[in-house]
């Protein structure tokens, strides 16, 4: 890799520099997972080998645990699920574990020792580890945590086939505590909802800053680590491994509990942005006071719970109640960048949308990326997929002039986080282009594009958009820290 080197970084062990100038959106490296596996809660829902979402997948007929599109994904991945069939199958005619099949922290130690026993434990030249050099953190992992090691490492055992290379069980667990804090979430086809997890093992050598210059995403079956603005020759690259819309406190403990460090970055060190997200509305020139604004903050923080409670149980009309009795009290006393009032209206716009009631959605959604802007660096990816999701709702309420404008601030910034070959960004430019030509028309003969629209719609009604999740893929570092 010419554009980047793995050097000590004071206070953090191995991380990567450039090696010359990078510009905004270049690709530092991609790489594919040294081996990868399916979320056990969607075995059944998603092809085993590309990782796609497909209504009818077809099953492996030794193991009847694996799933596949057709033949070919089959055949494509014979190489990895070969030796895996033959355990899953062993492993599930045993006693308690009858019809199972392994987890899949199991599945995917399994596929890594395979892998490590028939091709060693680097690649090829553009690997710039090997996984015998990263850190596993087993001894910084909380009694809870290391109970759950020694159950997996018994179940892998059980799993493991007498006839494959045994291992010392130093070395089990070695490889455990490596996917424990380095597995980074496999997205599907479209790169909007996690359906696995993987094992980059170059992607393990980049650190953490809470303001980072690069981002990573998957495409078509690779991350790929890309900048987010001019990198200088020798500066260190990082990714942020847990979202910024979090105040320094909580960032922290999610650093310390799941990365086993202490982040000490200028955002962290300063406090930066904290007043915005947990500040009180200011009404000409006057603030609420802050005990007010404490008050509300820790109501919104209960209704927050009963929302979240509502969303999983998929009673979406009890959301929306839930949104609004919250928002009429967030709104008078809380700042527009709250991180509490922005998540009621990312959550309300985003119900209401599946919900049909498209002109509320859009209200919602152009509040919640307002906020958005003042928060992230500009060329985050959760702004540009908010931005995103913000215009095509205003699309669909026949705003066009606002949702034209924020389709193309978010083709913009995708542009640069996922690249122009992703589904996402090429799904943008052409709704970037429809966007346009319904503009042009619109600004021509405003009454007429309102009655061709109207009628489209009566004859053909608007799809249903996709069902909320509970959780999207707004952290793709399961776990990660060298």
């Amino acid at each position: 890799m010419d554009s980047i080197e793995v050097f000590d970084s004071p206070g953090k062990g191995r991380g990567l520099r450039a090696t010359k100038e990078l510009l905004s959106g270049d690709v530092l490296f991609s790489e594919p997972p040294f081996a990868a596996v399916v979320f056990d809660s969607l075995a059944d829902k998603i092809c085993h080998s590309c990782f796609r979402r497909q209504d009818k997948l077809q099953r492996c007929g030794q193991c009847k645990f694996a799933q596949y599109c057709d033949k070919t994904c089959q055949s494509a991945g014979w190489k990895e699920h070969k030796l895996e069939c033959g355990a899953i199958k062993a492993f599930g005619a045993i006693g308690d574990n009858f019809g199972k099949a392994p987890n899949e922290n199991i599945r995917l130690a399994a596929r890594i020792m395979w892998r490590l026993d028939k091709e060693g434990g680097v690649m090829s030249d553009m690997q710039m580890t090997s996984l015998d050099d990263l850190e596993n953190h087993i001894s910084d992992m909380p009694e809870d945590d290391l109970k759950e090691l020694k159950v997996d490492i018994h179940n892998f055992l059980d799993y493991w086939p007498r006839n494959s290379k045994q291992h010392r069980v130093d070395d089990i667990s070695h490889i455990f505590g490596v996917i424990n804090c380095n597995g980074f979430t496999v997205s599907d086809q479209r790169g909007l909802n996690a359906v696995g997890v993987g094992l980059f093992p170059n992607l393990c050598l980049v650190n953490h800053d809470c303001w980072p210059n690069c981002t990573v995403i998957l495409n078509h079956g690779k991350i790929e680590l890309r900048a987010l603005g001019k990198i200088e020759l020798g500066e260190e690259v990082t990714v942020s491994y847990v979202d910024f819309l979090n105040v320094t406190e909580d960032r922290q403990r999610q650093l310390k509990m799941h990365y086993f460090f202490d982040c000490t970055c200028e955002h962290c060190k300063g406090h930066i942005k904290d007043d915005l997200k947990m500040g009180g509305k200011e009404v000409d020139g006057v603030k609420v006071p802050e005990e007010q604004v404490k008050e509300v903050t820790e109501y919104s923080l209960q209704m927050l719970q009963k929302m979240d409670k509502a969303r999983m149980e998929g009673n979406y009309h009890e959301v929306i109640k839930i949104c609004r009795e919250c928002m009429e009290k967030q709104e008078p006393v809380l700042a527009d960048t709250h991180i509490y009032q922005l998540r009621m209206w990312s959550t309300a716009s985003e119900v209401l949308a599946y919900l049909q009631f498209i002109d509320e959605a859009a209200d919602y959604a152009r509040k919640m990326v307002d906020g958005y802007n003042k928060l992230y660096h500009p060329c985050n990816a959760h702004l540009g997929m908010a931005t995103m999701r913000a215009g095509v709702t205003h699309w669909q309420a026949g705003k066009i002039e606002v949702g034209h404008g924020m389709i193309c601030k978010a083709y913009a910034i995708l542009q640069r986080t996922h690249g122009p070959t992703h589904p996402i960004t090429k799904d943008l430019e052409a709704m970037r282009m429809q966007t346009e030509m319904e503009l042009r028309m619109f600004r021509e003969n405003e009454y007429i594009y309102k009655s061709m629209r109207e009628a489209a719609l009566k004859n053909q009604p608007m799809s249903m958009m996709n069902e909320p999740m509970a959780e999207s893929v707004k952290n793709l570092f399961r776990r990660q820290k060298k």
